[in-house]
């Protein structure tokens, strides 16, 4: 658990987990964080001229935990998750998620404050804040310490995302 989180909600939150979570209760988690915890995640937030902001606040056996920040124009390259599930919500601002599933089609959507997403180990997208203003967000994996592969374009994504080597914690 990060240090300034100690004692806070969030141990709560992680409790009653699984071996392994599904993005739905990623979502789940990610979107309480959002709403009850706002003011100590507050505290934390750091902006990163040069690139994404990024801590950690939980690890645990099932699921890691991290708080983001992203400028105007900050974003990540077309990756997946390693075959883990995932989930994001944003706390503040809008970012832009393009994504895709093996086999399926590109989407594209805007994710604004209080939009809570959860995702399957299939899922490979590119978030970006294309807003003119800061966006903050809170996102879960499950299992945890999996490494993201990234790709030339969502549309080189292979046909199956195979599961990674997962590092115990």
């Amino acid at each position: 658990m990060h240090p300034r989180l100690a004692g806070s909600r969030l141990g709560l939150i992680l409790d009653a987990g699984a071996p392994v979570w599904t993005g739905a209760e990623l979502r789940a988690v990610t979107a309480e964080m959002i709403g009850t915890m706002a003011a100590p995640l507050w505290d934390l937030v750091r902006y990163g001229p040069a690139k994404r902001w990024w801590t950690r606040l939980a690890l645990t056996p099932e699921v890691e935990v991290w708080l983001l920040s992203w400028l105007p124009g900050q974003g990540t390259a077309p990756h997946d998750h390693g075959g883990a599930a995932g989930a994001f919500a944003v706390l503040s601002g809008d970012l832009s998620e393009t994504y895709r599933y093996p086999g399926r089609p590109v989407r594209r959507a805007t994710r604004g404050a209080g939009t809570a997403i959860g995702f399957g180990p299939g899922h490979a997208h590119v978030l970006r804040n294309s807003s003119e203003a800061p966006a903050v967000s809170v996102h879960a994996y499950s299992p945890p310490l999996v490494p993201t592969r990234e790709y030339e374009s969502l549309y080189h994504i292979p046909d199956e995302i195979p599961s990674l080597t997962v590092f115990a914690p």
